[in-house]
């Protein structure tokens, strides 16, 4: 992103709250994977936490938040 781009930077409402979503759910994890002691789920609710500052599209951040989410599910179902 250039410097032009940032200055010019207009808030997508479906951003903040895709955002706010994804945050609030990665904090569920978070809780969960500490409380549990599983790393994995602890690991992806730091990610689904912080990513929504480095992705500016809604359809990117619904795509990266959805993946991200169904990882433990995943792991889970494949590692048996």
């Amino acid at each position: 992103m250039t410097i032009d781009q940032l200055l010019n930077f207009e808030i997508n409402p479906w951003t903040l709250l895709l955002g706010f979503v994804f945050s609030v759910i990665g904090f569920g994890y978070f809780r969960y994977g500490k409380a549990r002691s599983e790393s994995l789920p602890l690991f992806v609710g730091v990610l689904l936490m912080v990513y929504p500052y480095f992705v500016y599209s809604p359809l990117w951040l619904s795509v990266v938040g959805i993946v991200l989410m169904s990882v433990p599910f995943a792991a889970k179902r494949l590692g048996g």
